[in-house]
């Protein structure tokens, strides 16, 4: 899945409202996902919580094939910053 596909779907999850804090997916070499809210980009910022998995992992979460948990016990995710900020984001992504 491309990352303008991971971006719009990202996008239309948080498009009824999204958490305050801004999360930053880092896709490595596939790029990154910024969001805040429902506002959804493809820039590079600082994020209070910044999550690293691959492109593919992230598709397979959106689609429910991966759960976060297991992802990130797994080892498939890394999270950065402040951890209650990516646990809010169950309710969201």
């Amino acid at each position: 899945m491309s990352l303008e596909q991971l971006t719009n779907d990202i996008r239309d999850k948080v498009s009824g409202g999204g958490i305050e804090e801004s999360v930053k997916f880092d896709l490595g070499d596939d790029g990154t996902i910024f969001l805040q809210g429902s506002e959804v980009n493809n820039d590079n910022g600082d994020a209070d919580c910044t999550i690293k998995m691959s492109a593919e992992d992230l598709a397979d979460m959106l689609s429910g094939d991966l759960n976060p948990t297991a992802a990130f016990m797994g080892g498939k995710m890394q999270v950065e910053g402040d951890m209650s900020v990516a646990m809010k984001l169950g309710s969201v992504v």
